[in-house]
């Protein structure tokens, strides 16, 4: 009975050891395969880390051609690596090394083109200003609205001056409605400049323009009918007013009043009264495109478009809560507005940059 067992106990044993024996046979050979494995592809992965460690510096020009071109089938060979090893499992440094460097060289090969700074050159160097004259004739559609919305709102407080109430409801304690003095309606313009909690003005001013004119892009893609509707809302208010106070011998006074931010303000919603129609445009037109295609890109033209708007009603805001109030002269506010004027026109159908709209 000893016997047997012990026979059992030397069989157990060399099974064991044969096992053990094979494991360990097992780890060398993979050993070898990962180093094998690494010694043939680690120069490619060295030369693609010193190349992504270039262009995160922002030293791509001291890169040759050569690794430029060579950049994207180092990167399709790294990825290639990166599985192998994940199948093969190779030791934990190799992998983290990998899976790091893939990161690192997908921002660079598929990420965005530039940086923040990059960007902010771009925009304000033409980019925005290109973006501007690519959406010109529905711009011009866009500016034909607002000039007819202004001159309905004209002719209907004329024809009838109870309209003036449907278009532009008085807040308790306005002066500002049909059959005021003159005194009353000059009171409104002027005298204005001890007024406390500007900065509150001009944030609810910022507020109340940026979301018209957001909405007037983000509507557009019903065939740009919406943004045409809230561009003649607004300015039939424009051409109420006007004919509030010329019939008081007012209208210098107030266009000088509403110069002050309009011009910049007024040019903002017609930019984003623009970029609605240019989507609803592309979209009710998309030539031999697919619509959503066709959408597509009228969309990215229209973004930067919008983009530039929401900085330029910032202007019009701080224009219209602090300079509107401390310039208490038609002159100085005339000034201001012509000036404004002059300078976005400037910028977007002369200064050209060395961008161009795509």
């Amino acid at each position: 009975m000893s016997t047997s067992l012990s026979r059992f106990g030397e069989t157990l044993g060399g099974l064991f050891s044969r096992k053990q024996g094979e494991a360990i046979a097992a780890a060398e050979v993979a050993s070898l395969r990962s180093d094998r494995f690494r010694q043939e592809r680690e120069g490619d992965w060295r030369r693609l880390d010193h190349i992504v460690r270039r262009i995160e510096a922002g030293r791509i020009r001291s890169l040759s051609d050569d690794d430029l071109a060579a950049l994207p089938a180092l990167y399709r060979m790294l990825v290639s690596s990166l599985s192998v090893a994940r199948e093969t499992t190779l030791d934990a440094a190799t992998l983290r090394y990998l899976e790091g460097l893939a990161q690192r060289a997908w921002f660079v090969v598929h990420g965005p083109e530039l940086g923040f700074r990059g960007w902010f050159r771009r925009f304000f160097a033409g980019g925005w200003s290109a973006a501007v004259r690519a959406i010109g004739p529905d711009i011009a559609i866009a500016l034909v609205v607002m000039i007819s919305g202004a001159l309905i709102g004209w002719v209907l407080v004329s024809n009838n001056p109870d309209w003036f109430y449907t278009l532009m409801p008085p807040e308790p304690g306005d002066t500002r409605v049909p059959g005021a003095s003159r005194a009353a309606l000059y009171a409104s313009l002027f005298g204005q400049s001890h007024q406390e909690n500007l900065s509150i003005f001009a944030a609810q001013l910022f507020s109340h323009n940026a979301g018209i004119s957001i909405m007037c892009f983000a509507l557009g893609f019903a065939f740009g009918v919406p943004p045409i509707l809230l561009l003649v809302q607004n300015t039939t208010e424009v051409g109420a007013l006007l004919w509030l106070y010329h019939g008081q011998g007012l209208t210098l006074e107030l266009i000088g009043w509403l110069s002050v931010h309009g011009t910049t303000e007024l040019f903002a919603l017609l930019l984003a009264g623009g970029a609605g129609i240019h989507i609803g445009r592309a979209m009710a037109f998309p030539g031999t495109r697919a619509m959503l295609d066709a959408a597509a890109a009228a969309g990215r033209r229209a973004a930067t478009v919008m983009t530039g708007v929401v900085l330029m009603l910032v202007v019009a805001a701080l224009l219209e809560g602090f300079a509107r109030q401390l310039l208490d002269a038609t002159a100085p506010r005339l000034t201001v507005g012509i000036g404004m004027l002059i300078w976005w026109l400037t910028y977007f159908y002369v200064y050209r940059g060395r961008m161009r709209a795509r």
